[in-house]
């Protein structure tokens, strides 16, 4: 029963992901929690850290490729500063939205924060519309390996849990 509940939330957070909610961080808690109530002696600690570690590399990934996608797409670093600032607070303003406020606002903050900061910094419109599309386009590549992270530690968690 307990590994039926474990399965269902590591489901439930690996659907949060991509709607920018902190669902990494709902299956490492999820495991935490199913390793320590006496149930789940099969989730090392070792395991724990492991996935630990996976979250917070998803995470900087998450801010790293929306800055690299601009650099790709001809921006300056001024632009890739653009988007990672902009990201973060479109994600944090589209929080009172309902289900995908936050991912709207990411994706969003991200193509406004570096086409600010390309035009603010000297660049044609043209240039920076390119730059800020690439923000956009590595936001969604990012949504995606983020979504990866999440399904790769979801499956070790719940085989660690089921051995």
């Amino acid at each position: 029963m307990a590994l039926l509940l474990l399965a269902m939330v590591l489901i439930a957070a690996l659907i949060m992901i991509p709607f920018g909610l902190p669902g990494l961080w709902v299956m490492l808690a999820a495991a935490v929690v199913y390793a320590y109530t006496g149930s789940g002696t099969a989730i090392s600690t070792f395991t724990l850290i492991m996935i630990g570690l996976l979250a917070v590399v998803a995470e900087v990934i998450e801010y790293v490729l929306s800055a690299k996608y601009v650099r790709i797409y001809g921006g300056s670093r001024r632009g890739a500063w653009g988007a990672i600032i902009g990201g973060t607070i479109g994600a944090i303003m589209g929080v009172p939205i309902p289900i995908i406020g936050s991912l709207v606002g990411a994706f969003a903050g991200s193509f406004a924060g570096a086409l600010i900061a390309e035009l603010g910094g000297g660049a044609g419109k043209r240039e920076a519309s390119r730059a800020a599309f690439g923000a956009l386009v590595g936001r969604a590549v990012a949504a995606a390996l983020k979504v990866a992270f999440g399904l790769a530690i979801a499956v070790w968690i719940f085989f660690a849990a089921w051995s």
